[in-house]
């Protein structure tokens, strides 16, 4: 099983680490460090995914894959 891929960047322009999740629109956390911006957006995760069933919304497959510059 696969799960939605989730990129964890700092910015300087917020003062922090930001995390989303580029499959669920809109779907991202702050935090002071890069752990609690992950912590964060796990949580923010459940709750898209609990609001798009209640709401019959359907929920996108994971499908981002972020590109690999070697």
């Amino acid at each position: 099983m696969s799960d939605y891929h989730i990129n964890v960047f700092h910015s300087a322009e917020d003062g922090g680490y930001i995390a989303d999740i580029p499959d669920l629109e809109s779907c991202s956390a702050f935090g002071s460090t890069p752990q609690e911006a992950l912590g964060e957006v796990l949580t923010a995760k459940e709750a898209w995914l609990a609001a798009a069933r209640e709401r019959g919304i359907p929920i996108p497959e994971p499908r981002y894959r972020p590109a690999l510059y070697v």
